[in-house]
């Protein structure tokens, strides 16, 4: 159960008694049913989310949604995305975000997660949302997982392994990627820009990892700067914790120690270790992160003078069978504030949170257990959500079908 949260709950599909975060609007009274919950939600945001309800029966792609929304198949990894077109969708797809492009359309790029020979894809939409272009942005890197888009319109993909870096991807392929050498070499999961401040947060897949944050020496520069790791002062289970931050030495240490080089989680001995740190995001003031070894979802307020306030949105009970919430990974932040979050493994579904942290399934996939979903992002006007089901149908192959949920 959501420790944040002491009022009983009273069922696996419905929020309880509170509107989603962001929505502007009260209820009186509990939330007794669905379409209480969708009116509340119909204010200023993301059209998807006017449609929470119950789950139908799968679709013909083995997607369940809400009543109002409908699922297509974009991409399958190993076929040309376009028929007859020369990119063919890369494997194990992974982290994703969309950026806007001119005369009304979106792109929408995605991480292959495949060792020394991932990278980054795109496909490109016009402003009817139809499929014009696809290409590879970025080849030749290691199994490049989650990341994050920036304010000035770039993607960041991080490469998840020892010896992982973060590089910088044009979505529109006019320029080439760069190595942001700066932002530390270490097992990168993902990354978040915060603009008020103008600094990024980056989480590490360890059992033991870190959360850092980098200030650039000349914001939006990612050429040089201050890579620094978190220290929690106090419990965060218990209420807020403060965070304190330290610089760390050697942002580049060499890959497994050699030559004495010590990894970058490990250089500073009051810093806080993280039970696998995976989705990141920025919104409204906020960073909102990820754990999968303690299903949590973190939310961080950065504090005025570098410091800042450490505290736990949601954490699953394994003993109430109502926490739908499990297997925590990337995630997004809604126009209004819901945080919506995709499970590795779990019963597959992508999840959306309120701000008392309380949870409601969005959609499920059917008959791909062994797999995970991944990549999960908004269009820019929030009426479409795009998705990755990484490893696809269990034991069939392709290995990726990337989808998007639309209103119908």
């Amino acid at each position: 159960m959501n420790r944040l949260d002491t009022s009983p709950d009273t069922g696996r599909r419905r929020f309880l008694a509170q509107t989603l975060a962001g929505a502007g609007l009260a209820v009186a009274g509990s939330v007794t049913g669905w379409p209480r919950l969708a009116q509340a939600a119909r204010a200023p945001g993301p059209t998807l989310l006017q449609h929470l309800g119950p789950l139908r029966e799968p679709d013909a792609l083995g997607i369940r949604l809400p009543d109002g929304l409908a699922s297509r198949l974009i991409a399958r990894a190993g076929e040309p995305v376009i028929p007859g077109g020369g990119y063919r969708w890369h494997l194990f797809p992974d982290g994703g975000a969309t950026f806007p492009t001119a005369r009304g359309g979106w792109i929408y790029v995605s991480n292959s997660e495949v060792p020394a020979a991932g990278g980054v894809g795109a496909v490109r939409f016009n402003a009817r949302g139809e499929v014009v272009g696809a290409s590879m942005l970025l080849k030749g890197t290691s199994l490049n997982c989650a990341g994050g888009a920036t304010p000035w319109g770039t993607w960041l993909s991080c490469e998840e392994w020892g010896g992982g870096a973060v590089w910088e991807c044009d979505p529109e392929g006019r320029r080439l990627p760069r190595h942001r050498a700066a932002l530390g070499i270490f097992k990168h999961e993902a990354v978040a820009v915060d603009p008020d401040q103008g600094r990024l947060y980056l989480t590490e897949d360890e059992p033991d990892g870190r959360l850092y944050r980098f200030t650039p020496a000349a914001y939006p520069r990612l050429t040089a700067g201050t890579l620094e790791v978190a220290e929690v002062q106090g419990d965060p289970l218990g209420g807020p914790a403060g965070v304190m931050w330290h610089p760390l030495a050697d942002p580049e240490p060499l890959i497994g120690g050699l030559g004495g080089a010590t990894p970058t989680r490990l250089q500073v001995p009051l810093s806080t270790p993280f039970r696998g740190g995976e989705g990141i995001a920025w919104h409204g003031g906020r960073v909102f992160f990820t754990t999968k070894g303690d299903d949590t979802v973190w939310r961080y307020e950065p504090g005025a003078a570098g410091s800042g306030i450490l505290s736990v949105l949601y954490r699953r009970d394994p003993a109430q069978a109502e926490d739908i919430l499990s297997g925590v990974d990337n995630l997004t932040v809604a126009t209004g504030g819901e945080v919506v979050v995709a499970e590795d493994g779990g019963d597959m579904q992508v999840v959306v949170l309120d701000a008392a942290g309380r949870a409601a399934p969005l959609l499920q996939v059917v008959g791909q257990d062994q797999s995970e979903i991944a990549g999960i992002a908004f269009s820019p006007d929030g009426s479409r959500l795009y998705f990755s089901s990484q490893r696809g149908p269990t034991g069939k192959g392709p290995f990726g079908l990337t989808y998007e949920i639309r209103v119908a």
